[in-house]
Parts: C-alpha cells; sequence; structure tokens
C-alpha cells in the first residue's frame, strides 16, 4: 500500500515521545531506586568487612543511561515493526478474496478486461493502493492496450519488484536502529573503561569500589546493548520474512486467478 509518509512520519515520532516517557519513568520509579539500594547494602557489606557472596542484582545491570537509551530504541523499534507487521497482515487479506470473478474454464479477451477491471476499481480508494488490487488492475490495463500475456506477465513481476524495494527501503530507520543500540553499548564501555582508568590511583589504595562500579558501567551496558540488539534483530528478520511472503504471494495470486485465464483469439 501506498501510505503517506508524513502519517508514518508522525506515528514514529510519537511513538519516539511514548518510548522515551515510559522508559524514563519506569527508571526513575523503579528502577535506579532498587538499583541505589542494592549498592548501598553491597558497600554497607564491604564497610563492615564482610566477604559473602552477593547476588547480582538485575537492576545495577540496566541502571545506567546508556542501558536506557537502549531500551527506549528498543520500545521505538518494536513499535515501527508492530506497525509495519500491521500493514502486511491488512495486505494478505486481500489474497484471501477473489477480487475478479472468473469461472473456471473462462477465457479473458483483450476486450473483456475493462469489464473485469471493474470489479477492483469499484474498492474504496484506500483499498485499491494495497498490493492485490494495484498488480490486478495494471495488468488488466496492460492486456488490453498490449494484447500480450507476456507483458502481462512482465508487468505483475515488475509491481511486485517495485513493492518489494519499497517496502526493503522503509526499513531503514529500524536498520539504523539495529545499528545505533550496539553503539551505545559500546559508549557506555568506553566511559566505563575511562572512569575505571580515572580511579585507579584508589584501586592502589585499597578502594576498588570505585573501579568496580566503573567497570561494572562497562561491561553492563555492552551486555545489555548486544541483548536487545539481538532480540530486535529477530523480529525484524520476522518481519522481512512477512513482506517477502506477501510479495511472492501476490505473484502467485495473479497467475492463478487472472494470468491463467487471459487468451487471445
Amino acid at each position: 500500500m501506498r501510505h503517506n509518509p508524513f502519517s508514518e512520519f508522525y506515528f514514529q515520532l510519537i511513538a519516539l515521545m511514548i518510548s522515551i516517557i515510559v522508559v524514563h519513568a519506569v527508571y526513575i520509579t523503579i528502577v535506579r531506586p532498587q538499583a541505589n539500594a542494592a549498592l548501598r547494602e553491597q558497600i554497607e557489606l564491604q564497610a563492615a568487612g564482610e566477604i559473602a557472596t552477593i547476588e547480582r542484582s538485575g537492576y545495577i545491570v540496566i541502571k545506567d543511561y546508556e542501558q536506557e537509551s537502549c531500551f527506549i530504541l528498543a520500545l521505538w523499534a518494536t513499535a515501527i515493526i508492530g506497525f509495519k507487521a500491521r500493514q502486511g497482515m491488512r495486505e494478505r487479506q486481500f489474497l484471501n478474496h477473489p477480487l475478479i470473478e472468473v469461472e473456471s474454464g473462462t477465457r479473458i479477451l483483450p476486450e473483456d478486461t475493462r469489464s473485469y477491471a471493474r470489479s477492483v476499481q469499484a474498492l474504496p480508494a484506500a483499498d485499491r493502493e494495497y498490493l492485490v488490487p494495484r498488480a490486478l488492475l495494471a495488468a488488466l490495463q496492460r492486456f488490453g492496450s498490449t494484447r500480450n500475456i507476456q507483458d502481462v506477465s512482465d508487468t505483475v513481476k515488475e509491481v511486485c519488484e517495485t513493492q518489494a524495494d519499497r517496502l526493503d527501503s522503509e526499513l531503514s530507520m529500524i536498520r539504523y536502529i539495529v545499528w545505533a543500540i550496539p553503539s551505545i553499548g559500546f559508549i557506555g564501555t568506553v566511559r566505563g573503561i575511562g572512569q575505571a582508568l580515572g580511579q585507579a590511583h584508589r584501586a592502589v589504595e585499597g578502594d576498588i569500589v570505585g573501579v568496580t562500579t566503573s567497570l561494572g558501567v562497562a561491561f553492563n551496558s555492552t551486555f545489555i546493548a548486544l541483548v536487545i540488539s539481538l532480540f530486535i534483530m529477530f523480529i525484524l528478520h520476522q518481519l522481512q520474512l512477512m513482506q517477502e511472503r506477501l510479495v511472492l504471494d501476490t505473484q502467485s495470486y495473479c497467475d492463478i486467478n487472472l494470468l491463467r485465464h487471459l487468451a487471445i483469439r
């Protein structure tokens, strides 16, 4: 379907704003208070000279700004993928309906194309923009003008390939997010290692709390970023698979419901 680029842009902008608000609200109300409480407990145990095995808190792992940014981007990417998946499911609905009623054994001649095209043209304007109606209408118009079945086949293929290219290009924002998430994790790694090196003199004096905390930032940010990027890549590939199947199924639909009925006197 040829979507309004501005409406999709507004959806992505609103989804980004909601993602920022939701994730930040969770962080300031749950994650950071819980992480700070766990850190204070660890510091108190170390100050008391107790060397005990302390369970690693998940809140400490995800508490830093880099992890928060990764979760914001992940939620944003998931919203965009869900939006496009919903569009794809709407497109697939037309594969389950015979838009052109052709009885078995009936032949469609070039002079019959206008009458068969009327059923597609009678669809609402928004529905005519979906892939299946566009492919059928383009095929009928080409057959009526060229009277060549091979041209019709090429037209269907061209419409489907154009749609496939457009769908692939529209995934560029999601691919950018998938690239950005690990990059933010690596920024956290660099920041954490830099802070740890800045406190090396304190470690020499025996105070290793600052160093271990900074190294935790370094490794935790990369760990969380890589896990999130794996999840986003998985659902992105599922979306691509759905879109590719839609294009291939549309070609098969046109072959079965239109091309095999075409004939020339």
